[in-house]
């Protein structure tokens, strides 16, 4: 199948990542009539611009359903369970974003940079990993290739996007003045939560396994300790990440550098930068993976330091998603 001959579906047009992917389409032309959006009831009949020309938002019961090559899915994981196996079952595929696929056998957990070659298994739904764990897992395996990574202690920075639109609104009323609560349980402005998603029994919260679990199955890595904590933060779009990265040999910092540079999706800044590490209000919109701050632990050589920031709808989401479109018609996966 050729890219521009595919009908694609994004279902959840409307939210913030389905915005995103529409938006990638457009740069790389997609024709509009390959081009299909759904989402809710509310949303029905909506007018969306695309290029020179709109799209009408309908429900998942039309029968342009139906017509589907290529599903994008970013709604909840119960809706996700029930739309994507009748994709399948149309002869389509589904490339889903949220939490509903990604730890089952079958379904390959992708980023193309990484583990490509795990799209021959799929059986119809490849899963894109958490906005949190992309950039994570393309650090340690660039850094994979110099050493092996042993551990990583990760504190996650959380734009409010990654909770949806209406998180993002009550940010800005708040910022404005207004502070009721209603997306979260306290004000998230001039505020941190330190716990994204519900608590589990051992301390941790989902979001926190999601990104243990998720790194460990993307890099076929069952060995690689992950200790995150992940926090929300009062920040529109981009995610930041501090690692803290063990390393079984002591290798250089121009090494590490360098190997960062080369790796595809990354960027490195420095203080020859016009921003001189990378900040969220700066990667809005960008598709790399933005590292800064490397240093080595003052007492532990063989101990690495840095600070991440990326778009967390666009590489953490629409992008990624996009890239194995790209990749399963490459390999000529999608019939």
């Amino acid at each position: 199948m050729n890219l521009k001959n595919a009908n694609i579906g994004i279902i959840g047009a409307t939210g913030a990542v389905g915005v995103e992917a529409l938006k990638l389409l457009s740069e790389i032309n997609h024709p509009a009539d390959n081009i299909y959006l759904f989402a809710s009831d509310r949303s029905k009949g909506k007018k969306i611009k695309y290029k020179n020309t709109e799209l009408s938002v309908k429900t998942t019961d039309s029968e342009d359903f139906n017509k589907i090559d290529v599903g994008l899915i970013s709604v909840s994981s119960e809706i996700s369970k029930s739309l994507a196996p009748k994709i399948v079952k149309n002869g389509g595929v589904v490339i889903d974003d949220g939490s509903a696929y990604r730890m089952e056998k079958n379904v390959p957990l992708v980023v193309p940079e990484i583990n490509e070659n795990d799209l021959s298994f799929h059986e119809g739904i490849v899963s894109i990993p958490n906005c949190t764990t992309t950039p994570l897992v393309m650090v340690i395996d660039a850094i994979n290739s110099l050493t092996k990574v042993k551990k990583v202690i990760v504190s996650t920075y959380q734009a409010v996007s990654g909770t949806g639109k209406e998180a993002v609104n009550e940010l800005v009323n708040q910022q404005s003045g207004d502070q009721s609560v209603d997306v979260y349980d306290f004000p998230i402005a001039n505020n941190v939560f330190p716990h994204v998603d519900d608590f589990l029994e051992d301390g941790f919260t989902k979001e926190e396994h999601k990104m243990i679990n998720e790194t460990k199955k993307i890099l076929h890595d069952q060995e690689i300790e992950v200790i995150p904590t992940c926090v929300r933060v009062p920040v529109r779009i981009g995610h930041s990440e501090s690692l803290c990265i063990s390393l079984e040999n002591d290798i250089s910092i121009e090494e590490i550098v360098n190997c960062l540079n080369n790796y595809s999706g990354i960027k490195v800044l420095g203080e020859s930068d016009e921003t001189p590490y990378p900040m969220p209000l700066y990667v809005e919109g960008e598709k790399d993976v933005f590292v800064g701050r490397i240093r080595k632990s003052l007492n532990n050589s063989k101990e690495l330091n840095l600070w991440l920031s990326c778009d967390n709808l666009i590489k953490g989401a629409a992008y990624n998603a996009l890239q194995i479109l790209e990749s399963m018609i490459k390999k000529e996966l999608i019939k």
